[in-house]
Parts: C-alpha cells; sequence; structure tokens
C-alpha cells in the first residue's frame, strides 16, 4: 500500500474522530433521534459536527485525485507527499474549527484543496 493510498483510508474514516468530538460525552444524547440532538448542539459540539460535514464533503475529489493519479502513474513520490500535506491540513482544519478560529480555518481548507489540486496536476 502506498502512503497515498493510506492517507485515502485514514482520511475516509477521520471525519469519524469530529463525530466523536461533537458527541463527547454525550450530553443528554438521544441516539434515537441524533441529527437532531445534533442540531440543538452549540459551541465546540455544533463545529464539530460542521467540521464532520466539510470533511466528508472533501473526500470524493481527494480519493478521486489520488486514484486517477495512481491509474496515470503520477510520481509516487510527489503524490505521496501531497496526500499527507492534504491529511495534515484537513487534522490542522478540524483543530481550527473546535477551537473556534475562523480565518485559520479558511486558511488551512485552502491549504487542503491547493493540495488536491497539485495530485492533479502532476499527472
Amino acid at each position: 500500500m502506498t502512503i497515498a493510498y493510506a492517507c485515502v483510508l485514514f482520511m475516509g474514516l477521520f471525519p469519524y474522530v469530529a463525530a466523536g468530538i461533537a458527541k463527547k460525552g454525550f450530553d443528554n444524547y438521544d441516539n434515537s433521534m441524533p441529527r437532531q440532538w445534533l442540531a440543538k448542539q452549540t459551541g465546540f459540539r455544533a463545529r464539530a459536527n460542521a467540521a464532520q460535514a466539510n470533511l466528508f464533503e472533501s473526500l470524493p475529489l481527494f480519493f478521486a485525485a489520488v486514484i486517477i493519479a495512481g491509474i496515470n502513474h503520477a510520481p509516487q513520490a510527489r503524490i505521496d507527499v501531497l496526500a499527507l500535506s492534504f491529511v495534515a491540513a484537513r487534522i490542522a482544519y478540524l483543530v481550527c474549527y473546535i477551537a473556534n478560529w475562523p480565518t485559520t480555518r479558511s486558511i488551512v481548507w485552502l491549504a487542503g484543496l491547493a493540495c488536491v489540486v497539485a495530485i492533479f496536476c502532476q499527472m
């Protein structure tokens, strides 16, 4: 398994970290209606839930970039570095979202997007 493919697996699971943070402590958590419970949350819980949604939204383009780069025999070392950079940016994104640092969050979001675009440019 290449490093980039390992990053695909990691990112496929990473949104669940944000979900866990949103539900941390399960204060009056209603597992029969989890979406309604999350919709009522505020503060870090609401931000973690929003981050979870954004993390899921970022997956298709990243997955496509890594898979297409592999099919096209793009330079694996560069793809691996860019995939790791994407992962680092998305981890930073989650931290910034939960910490309520909107400007920094936007910057690291853009850095992650730039990594995906750069993967496509390697082909």
